[in-house]
């Protein structure tokens, strides 16, 4: 009755006695309110950007600087110096139009002294974070006086409470390293990895491109530093993701996993209505820029350029290339139950519904009784599989009438919604069932997510939750950060009552979800069952472990003097060489957003140091005190390598732009045409948190996330995410390809375990 009735909400008729206009007043008062929320918004982005470009000034120092100018002008100091005087005699020797000429000078002339004043503060700034010393002397203990001086000043600025994107023009661009030093860290970084003939061979290539073509490759790049925010960002995203022809499912999403440890409701309506509310105040926070921008030691700022297309974005598929569309704003979400898709508002006259209405709309859902249309159940597999055919599909099926609406909606939604008709669980005692909570978040059915959306919200029969990632628009720590904030919103706003339900009464008058519509034909419907079936053929060549490591974490890790993270990557290290009896060229993600618009660059974790700490462990000759010392050398030549990264002198990032610039110069080079092809067997992530003060993990350890994970690389490698999960857990997610017989996800799990038990016996004997 609901949708007949906002179906007629505006009607006329004639008659003999004229025209009748009949129209239903609430849903113009909607419309109305919907508006004007638009144009608030664009108001408060507008303030905010004001506020945004000032900064660390204010918009009110233009005031002061008014006002000192009007006392001095009233004085009869000329402080424009003629300039305006200069002007005026131009114009007209009316004294009245002569003295507003005057006025209206003066303004123009304050307003170009304050944008000199904000714009010598906002280059003084970031000459200040072109510095970088700080970072290698924070760990050493021992800070020089420029340092201190440095901080102090940081300090200052940074207690102006800035807004998300103040630091955003304020930020350095990622410098071009030298090629001769990424040559020479190349060359450090494959020293292990190769016998003494090939890696002379490899020092002869590197030295002949240092020495040859690299030099013009290198003028380019130069050039693009000059001219572009950040030389590696926009290459970064096109060539690496959206002209990625391979499926998004596995290959390129992530995935992220509920607070397992605890379990706040398991009412499946409740629960997704919580998470819905928490992202779209989370988009709000964006929007409004009340969202704390990320502060290195609460001083030092990272970019939050990505966080721009967390909402309202989608990857269309191309032939040959992907594009990212993000849409301004967006009032609705896009549901999947049981095999059909349904669009929800999530605002109504203009304000957001609240958790407690949300769970009445989303119960709706799950009650409706009308069935999958055909060939709708298994539509999101055209997502799943290889992107040209996926565009292809899209042009010939979806070009025009319903299904070119309802996709529009989907695509158009602010994110997409799972209801998932399975429950997922943990049990500390059947791993297995986190294993399954991990696959289902990862690839779920291949149908039922819309892995082109930039996430997708799963949430299970029994309330349990988790997301699917898009890569391509951000990084990891940026959607982090989002289910960081929207478990703490959860965990801190009381919203379920003792039955599982949301808190509060609903209004009876909302506009119900609307089921969208398909007309397919037989030939489409048989193309979808098509991908259907090679998604399913991806899903069963995943082989993903989960392994919660409780026996210690980061408190025991700190007392041994060491980074916790170069210390699991030591880890890993050692348990990879007694997995393959090799050590393998292995990838670890850093983060380079201390530059303006920086994404990731590459650590790379097998060193000489490594590989000796590595081989003293599996020496039974060597003694105790003598694998302590190498492991920390090791550490700290990981450390140093993972700084290096950060502060723009990486080596990958680097070598993959000359490499675009011989692209398109049309030369080769037969050392970046080696190292671009160079497998990563063991490509490592660690799952950022702690980036909300929302939340208080001292006090609440139970609520921090299992983390999340992704697929291989490398079709004989591993891809292992972790979480180092406050002072004594860590989560591991392990992934491998079943096809592989080189690769085994539970064995790879056990030898992590054993080498973490390894190492902490190193320093429980030496005590």
């Amino acid at each position: 009755m609901a949708e007949a009735h906002s179906a007629v909400a505006f009607s006329f008729t004639i008659s003999h006695e004229g025209v009748n206009i009949n129209y239903d007043h609430e849903i113009f008062y909607a419309v109305w309110q919907s508006g004007l929320r638009s144009w608030r918004r664009r108001l408060t982005k507008f303030w905010n950007n004001i506020w945004t470009c000032a900064y660390p000034a204010s918009p009110y120092s233009l005031l002061i600087i008014a006002v000192i100018i009007a006392f001095l002008t009233w004085k009869e100091r000329d402080v424009s110096h003629g300039f305006v005087d200069f002007l005026a005699s131009h114009f007209t020797d009316n004294p009245l139009v002569a003295t507003f000429s005057i006025a209206a000078f003066y303004a123009m002339y304050t307003i170009i002294l304050w944008l000199i004043f904000v714009n010598t503060v906002r280059y003084c700034v970031k000459l200040l974070l072109v510095y970088k010393g700080w970072m290698y002397e924070a760990r050493s203990g021992k800070m020089s006086l420029k340092t201190k001086l440095w901080l102090a000043v940081m300090k200052l600025i940074a207690k102006r409470k800035p807004q998300l994107y103040s630091f955003q023009g304020s930020l350095p661009n990622l410098p071009v390293p030298s090629v001769e030093d990424t040559m020479s860290r190349y060359l450090l970084s494959v020293r292990s990895l190769l016998d003494d003939e090939k890696f002379k061979r490899m020092d002869m290539l590197a030295k002949e491109f240092q020495n040859g073509i690299g030099k013009k490759l290198q003028r380019y790049l130069i050039l693009k530093s000059w001219w572009a925010t950040n030389y590696v960002s926009d290459w970064w995203e096109e060539f690496i993701y959206l002209r990625g022809r391979g499926p998004l499912m596995i290959n390129s999403n992530f995935y992220g996993i509920d607070a397992i440890l605890i379990h706040p409701t398991q009412n499946q309506a409740a629960r997704a209505a919580g998470f819905i509310h928490a992202a779209l105040l989370f988009r709000r926070a964006i929007d409004r820029q009340t969202l704390n921008p990320i502060m290195v030691q609460n001083i030092v700022p990272l970019c939050s350029a990505q966080y721009e297309r967390t909402f309202n974005t989608t990857r269309i598929p191309g032939k040959e290339t992907d594009k990212l569309i993000h849409f301004d704003d967006s009032q609705h979400v896009v549901v999947y139950h049981a095999g059909r898709y349904f669009k929800l508002p999530v605002y109504y006259m203009g304000r957001l519904l609240r958790p407690c209405e949300l769970q009445r709309q989303i119960e709706k859902i799950l009650r409706d009784p009308s069935p999958p249309q055909p060939g709708e159940e298994h539509l999101g597999a055209l997502t799943a599989v290889e992107r040209t055919v996926w565009a292809e599909v899209r042009e010939k099926y979806f070009c025009k009438g319903i299904n070119k609406a309802s996709l529009n909606t989907i695509e158009k939604a602010a994110f997409f919604v799972a209801l998932d008709e399975e429950s997922y669980n943990f049990d500390s005692k059947d791993p297995t069932k986190l294993n399954q909570f991990g696959r289902a978040m990862l690839h779920g059915k291949g149908y039922d997510r819309w892995f082109d959306k930039s996430f997708t919200i799963i949430v299970a029969k029994n309330g349990r939750v988790g997301l699917n990632a898009e890569h391509s628009w951000a990084d990891a720590p940026i959607m982090s950060h989002a289910w960081e904030f929207c478990l703490a919103q959860e965990f801190n706003s009381n919203w379920y009552d003792a039955d599982g339900n949301c808190v509060g009464e609903s209004k009876n008058n909302l506009f119900p979800p609307s089921h969208l519509k398909w007309d397919f034909s037989n030939e489409a419907i048989e193309v979808v069952e098509n991908c259907m079936q090679s998604a399913q053929t991806a899903i069963d060549d995943v082989d993903l472990r989960l392994l919660m490591h409780d026996a210690y974490g980061k408190g025991f890790i700190k007392k041994c003097r060491v980074s916790p993270d170069a210390y699991i990557q030591m880890a890993f290290q050692l348990a990879y060489y007694r997995d393959s009896r090799k050590f393998s060229l292995t990838y670890e993600a850093s983060m380079t957003r201390l530059f303006r618009e920086g994404r990731t660059e590459t650590v790379r974790p097998v060193t000489t140091e490594s590989c000796a700490w590595v081989k003293s462990m599996i020496n039974p000759n060597a003694t105790n005190e003598e694998r302590i010392r190498l492991l920390r050398i090791a550490c700290d030549r990981h450390q140093k390598g993972y700084q290096d990264a950060m502060c723009g002198k990486g080596i990958d990032r680097h070598l993959f732009c000359l490499y675009v610039v011989a692209r398109y110069l049309n030369v080769e080079s037969p050392f970046l045409d080696e190292v671009l092809s160079e497998p990563w067997r063991l490509s490592t992530s660690q799952t950022p948190h702690g980036q909300t003060d929302l939340m208080d993990l001292r006090k609440n350890p139970d609520h921090i996330s299992a983390g999340g994970g992704f697929g291989p690389v490398a079709d004989d490698g591993y891809g292992v995410s972790y979480i180092i999960a406050g002072e004594d857990i860590i989560f591991f997610h392990i992934s491998s390809k079943v096809s592989s017989p080189e690769t085994d996800s539970e064995r790879f799990r056990r030898h992590i375990e054993q080498a973490l038990m390894d190492m902490k016996t190193l320093f429980d004997q030496k005590a």
